[in-house]
């Protein structure tokens, strides 16, 4: 016979104000910072839209780890949030209790929850000081609010979830900023791949990962989005196939394309590369 934990005080707090999200939203500016992310996360789970609206523009921490509670992209609770945000961009002059610094969307920084749901034994008060807000290596640092995401390009077209949230950005350019630091390209075509690439700022991105089949002429194309990635640290670059109908002056021009972007790459600190025989004779070139 199993005994079940009984749900701690915060928990019930949080289940009984939630039968009542009317008090819960007219509440939110006396509400303990401890009550916040158990309340959260009960509102997320419940999906109680008007909630977790209210809650992003009363959020007490400086950055919301949003991506690491859905694990998996999520459109309806983002459209949520990003209406939550709307309220506070909307306003001239930051509110007193607007600490919101940064939205992170990122599977990253669990532990910020565990800690939160008691699944975790960590001081609250050390908690929330425990990460300073993480600083954007773009020109978007000045903006009052980030979001930070990691771009995953695996399909033929873009998710509608980063669809949406470029959108949104977009049509609130100057008020805040979009941060991309880790880029990882699968399947997808070169054309989508640039379009998903004028979104994004290129200044910001440190890692880049390009692990699929491209052609040496596909490589070249992506050169120009290359080298304006000024603050990439890591580059990892595998299978470029060279077609054996390629004329000479045709594959030393495209590898010319690619080799001249290193000259900008300043902050490069690891470089991989795997089945590149482009690069047979143009080492030089790239060193």
């Amino acid at each position: 016979m199993s005994i079940q934990t009984p749900p701690r005080l915060l928990e019930l707090a949080g289940q009984s104000l939630l039968e009542k999200e009317a008090m819960v939203i007219s509440a939110l500016k006396e509400l303990p910072v401890e009550l916040f992310p158990p309340l959260f996360m009960e509102a997320f789970t419940r999906r109680r839209s008007e909630t977790l609206k209210a809650m992003v523009q009363a959020w007490p921490f400086p950055r919301l780890p949003l991506g690491s509670l859905m694990k998996t992209p999520q459109l309806e609770i983002l459209k949520t949030v990003l209406d939550g945000l709307d309220g506070l961009l909307s306003q001239n002059i930051h509110s007193r209790r607007w600490k919101l610094q940064v939205l992170d969307l990122r599977n990253v920084d669990q532990n910020f929850w565990s800690v939160w749901s008691g699944a975790t034994v960590c001081s609250p008060k050390a908690m929330s000081r425990r990460k300073p807000v993480e600083d954007c290596p773009g020109r978007g640092r000045q903006q009052p609010l980030k979001v930070f995401i990691d771009l995953h390009l695996k399909e033929r077209t873009l998710d509608e979830f980063f669809i949406f949230l470029f959108l949104w950005a977009k049509l609130r350019k100057g008020l805040l900023h979009i941060c991309c630091k880790n880029l990882k390209i699968f399947a997808m075509s070169i054309k989508n791949i640039r379009k998903a690439l004028k979104l994004v700022d290129l200044d910001c991105i440190q890692e880049v990962e390009v692990n699929y089949t491209w052609t040496l002429s596909t490589l070249a194309r992506f050169a120009p989005y290359l080298g304006q990635m000024r603050n990439l640290h890591k580059f990892a670059l595998s299978h470029i196939y060279v077609s054996p109908y390629i004329s000479p002056e045709k594959k030393e021009e495209f590898v010319a394309q690619f080799t001249s972007k290193f000259l900008k790459l300043d902050h490069l600190q690891k470089l991989d590369m795997d089945s590149v025989p482009f690069l047979e004779g143009h080492l030089d070139q790239l060193l």
